[in-house]
């Protein structure tokens, strides 16, 4: 058997927790608290692969092996790479309390509906989505990811940082800033993990499942489900395909470029994304705030006309609908393809439009294609029948880079 130790936060480990063991493994810090047993040798964690393969020399010969980790090593920690080397069967897991677990109490809120976020080692980028998408995100913090590049960041999203450092330590320490004044601190090295809440639903309603809240039951929702103006809004069939090529999940950034009404916007934040919608009329702005309101979810809205205020928007996007545009198409869906990650999904009704729009997909280097859609919906006549009822034709184009497609997270 190979035990697995987690040293909890706040919590030593027990001085003889490697008592038996031919091998004990772990951080220098974790091996000095210990008392190793006459003759074991020991192996300080660094470089991981070495160290699983010193692991698999004692395991094969049947001899006893001990890891020591902090808090609770199947969490973000290495039970995951010890059960996928020798089998979860091999191991006998013995966790603490988790920094998360801690940070959360020290901070008086529950945290059964929290999202976790791993930025260490990892690009931040998920991590931000995820804290602007979200109101309770926990984020694991590392060298170059810390909470004042997270709160560079999120310094416009009107959220409060928590930042943990040296936890469980003399030096504990646990402060309230705001991500404007995390951005300007130098934190050193300490730092734990930051907690990123919206004050207003930090608490968040009691749920029978843990984790952050469900996606939606449905999607592609009635036009009636958003205010709108004229019928100025893309249809629900058209936004039932859209959202299937947008493929929007959590960690992800969308923009929703001419949003008007915002009701892709809101559905792609429903599912869990981050999302920044484009407006250019002062009354379209209020109606994608007030919708986003009503459905309870967070969309950054831009007062802006495309393609110049694309400019000003930051960090690429993974996906970008176009619902939008009149003469200035082309070039919107040009710089769109030019800096979307994954896919730009572009609603067309006039014919005229569709080629420029087509080529300004092709000419970034992206995959396209695309449908017409046409639809007739059930509407009542008098005499208790029923007709259809034809809706506008919409043509909806869609250009997917082609690398996603080898890294599988294409839609």
């Amino acid at each position: 058997m190979i035990t697995v130790v987690g040293a909890g936060t706040g919590s030593p480990l027990p001085e003889d927790v490697a008592d038996g063991a031919a091998l004990v493994v772990g951080g220098r810090r974790h091996l000095d608290a210990v008392r190793l047993p006459e003759g074991a040798r020991t192996v300080v964690l660094g470089a991981l692969a070495p160290a699983l393969d010193t692991v698999a020399e004692y395991v094969a010969e049947g001899r006893p092996v001990t890891v020591l980790a902090s808090g609770d090593p199947g969490f973000f920690g290495i039970v995951r790479a010890l059960a996928e080397r020798f089998g979860s069967e091999r191991l006998d897991v013995r966790p603490g309390v988790s920094s998360v677990a801690a940070a959360f109490a020290r901070a008086g809120l529950p945290w059964d509906d929290a999202v976790v976020a791993s930025a260490h080692g990892r690009d931040l980028r998920t991590a931000v989505h995820l804290c602007r998408a979200y109101p309770k995100v926990a984020v694991l913090t590392g060298p170059g990811a810390g909470p004042a590049e997270l709160g560079a960041a999120l310094r416009d999203d009107g959220r409060v940082f928590v930042v943990a450092s040296a936890l469980g330590s003399a030096e504990e320490r646990v402060e309230r800033v705001t991500p404007a004044e995390a951005a300007v601190r130098d934190w050193g090295t300490a730092v734990s993990l930051v907690l990123c809440l919206d004050r207003a639903r930090a608490l968040g309603p009691v749920r029978a499942v843990a984790g952050p809240r469900p996606g939606p039951g449905g999607w592609a929702l009635d036009e009636d489900a958003f205010a709108h103006r004229d019928s100025m809004i893309t249809k629900f069939e058209v936004r039932a395909l859209a959202l299937a090529r947008l493929g929007p999940r959590p960690g992800d950034l969308v923009w929703d470029v001419g949003a008007g009404s915002g009701s892709v916007a809101v559905e792609c934040a429903r599912l869990g994304a981050a999302v920044t919608a484009v407006e250019r009329t002062p009354d379209g702005v209020g109606r994608v705030r007030a919708n986003a309101a009503a459905h309870g979810v967070d969309v950054r809205v831009v007062h802006g006309a495309a393609p110049g205020v694309l400019s000003g928007l930051g960090e690429d996007p993974d996906a970008v609908f176009v619902g939008g545009g009149g003469r200035e198409l082309p070039a919107i869906v040009a710089e769109c393809a030019r800096r979307a990650r994954r896919v730009v999904v572009v609603a067309v009704a006039a014919l005229d439009r569709v080629p420029a729009a087509r080529e300004a997909l092709l000419g970034a280097g992206l995959e396209c294609d695309g449908v017409l859609l046409q639809s007739s919906r059930l509407a009542p006549l008098p005499g208790d029948v029923t007709r259809l009822a034809a809706t506008n034709p919409v043509f909806l184009l869609w250009g997917v880079r082609p690398h996603s497609r080898i890294e599988g997270v294409a839609p």
